[in-house]
């Protein structure tokens, strides 16, 4: 017979980490952000509480993750250790740690609850090819359902893109050119930015599909805020805020 395996203890205190994916880290997965943050704090030497079971691993809870290629200044996860730390100290060895691209921007005490339920919404920006975009998101914003299709883990999908969008509008970027600063609502199935740029290009043509020379330049798409959404302002709060 097995031998049963040893319960371990639960955690003593919880940590929620903000995050950024930049530069040419951006193009990390998901799974490969996941191994190099476990590797991290194995090197940070942070007290992780670890799971029961045979096999038994770091309490890291996930939530929210950008889609690969996109660079983003709000990533959020959070910790379970063994012992109680000061926050201040694991943002510092955490920092140590992470490859410079995968950089911590703020650790707090959880309050409690679910981090995952507070991420309701995200703002983005996505940088467009050369053009006048305003006559597309006009289009956009005025028809009612505009349904995309995207290849999930479930096989092709079809949504409606449309609904996940609370606001969109044409902003000129330092350089002179034109991004779209997007607030999205997050709706399962997900809606991404690039589910939007297909909607945009369905109703108005294909004036912002993405131009590889505009890749090449930097991030096609930030993510800037992740939290919960205000309905009242259609703004995006912070998670981390004592109130949220």
């Amino acid at each position: 017979m097995r031998e049963q395996p040893e319960q371990q203890a639960p955690p003593v205190q919880r940590l929620r980490i903000r995050y950024a994916k930049r530069g040419r880290l951006r193009f990390t997965s998901h799974r490969d952000f996941s191994r190099a943050f476990e590797r991290a704090v194995m090197r940070a030497r942070i007290p992780m509480a670890y799971s029961s079971g045979f096999h038994p691993h770091p309490r890291i809870s996930y939530a929210g993750a950008a889609p690969t290629g996109a660079a983003s200044e709000a990533e959020y996860l959070e910790i379970g250790l063994a012992r109680v730390v000061d926050p201040t100290s694991v943002h510092a060895d955490l920092a140590t740690a992470l490859p410079d691209g995968l950089d911590v921007l703020a650790v707090v005490e959880s309050p409690g609850g679910s981090l995952a339920d507070l991420l309701s919404a995200s703002r983005w920006t996505i940088r467009l090819p050369a053009g006048r975009p305003e006559p597309a998101v006009e289009a956009f914003l005025a028809t009612e359902q505009v349904m995309v299709e995207r290849m999930t883990k479930k096989g092709l999908r079809e949504f409606d893109c449309r609904a996940a969008v609370v606001s969109m509008a044409v902003v000129v970027a330092a350089d002179g050119g034109a991004e779209l600063d997007l607030v999205l609502r997050h709706t399962v199935p997900s809606v991404r930015p690039d589910d939007v740029l297909t909607g945009l290009a369905q109703v108005a043509g294909d004036c912002t599909a993405a131009d590889p020379r505009v890749r090449s330049a930097g991030p096609l798409v930030t993510r800037w805020e992740q939290g919960p959404l205000d309905e009242t302002t259609g703004t995006v709060g912070d998670p981390l805020a004592p109130s949220a």
